[in-house]
């Protein structure tokens, strides 16, 4: 499982180990929620792991920020991206709120992608898509050092921090797929929503459940497909690169 040094304040994420040796699998990085940690949420997500598995080959790592209770005790390694309010925790609600410590993320995704990737698409779920749709927002910039093909969201939602407000104004052309609970009220649809219309041609599928990454019935369908039509390209791509009629 993913495991924290508290001496390096490193992660060390884990691959999902089921592998098809007769095809290459798509390479996805998985961001956790807030207050969780990559083992955790890989524990968390075994029904959409076990589903994608076929197409996919999943990293989990650990965010660099210690959640604190109020006692000045931690739960379970709770982690987080960034907070943006003075007293270091972090509500998806809050507005014009700093963002504090998301440099840090930022390097730690980089070192992350430099030791385990190329990936070619992020998956995350709740503060951890707010955080994969800022990379995609980014990228679009081109502030990036790396990139990534696709991006999976799973109650995702816009953040409210000031310094990330410019990150906004720029519609992002990148595949995606959206997923939300309509009765989710940690991370009300219309959040959700905010996010989906930044982006072209999204891919939208919403569950009757709550705050969680649901994987059954339509929403698992809506999963392979997705990943079906990314793998596809990802193909199209190889084929391209390795044509001997390409142009130098």
């Amino acid at each position: 499982m993913s495991e924290h040094n508290s001496n390096s304040n490193q992660s060390v994420p884990e691959n999902n180990k089921e592998k098809d040796p007769k095809r290459p699998k798509l390479k996805i990085l998985a961001f956790h929620g807030y207050r969780q940690n990559g083992a955790v949420f890989r524990s968390k997500i075994g029904s959409f792991r076990k589903a994608v598995s076929k197409y996919a080959q999943i990293t989990f790592f650990s965010a660099p920020h210690r959640v604190y209770n109020e006692d000045g005790g931690g739960e379970e390694d709770g982690r987080s991206w960034w907070f943006n309010a003075e007293d270091n925790t972090f509500s998806g609600k809050c507005l014009g709120g700093p963002a504090l410590g998301f440099e840090d993320t930022l390097k730690l995704i980089e070192k992350t992608v430099a030791d385990y990737g190329p990936f070619d698409g992020f998956m995350g779920f709740s503060q951890g898509a707010c955080l994969v749709g800022l990379l995609a927002a980014m990228q679009q910039k081109g502030y990036l050092p790396y990139t990534f093909k696709f991006a999976i969201f799973a109650s995702g939602f816009r953040s409210g921090s000031l310094v990330h407000k410019g990150f906004y104004d720029e519609d992002v052309n990148l595949p995606s797929l959206h997923v939300y609970g309509e009765s989710d009220s940690i991370i009300p649809k219309e959040m959700s929503e905010s996010l989906i219309n930044l982006f072209i041609n999204p891919v939208v599928a919403e569950h009757s459940g709550g705050h969680y990454v649901a994987c059954s019935g339509s929403i698992k369908d809506a999963y392979l497909d997705f990943l079906h039509d990314r793998y596809e390209d990802v193909l199209e791509d190889k084929d391209i690169e390795n044509s001997p009629d390409k142009s130098s």
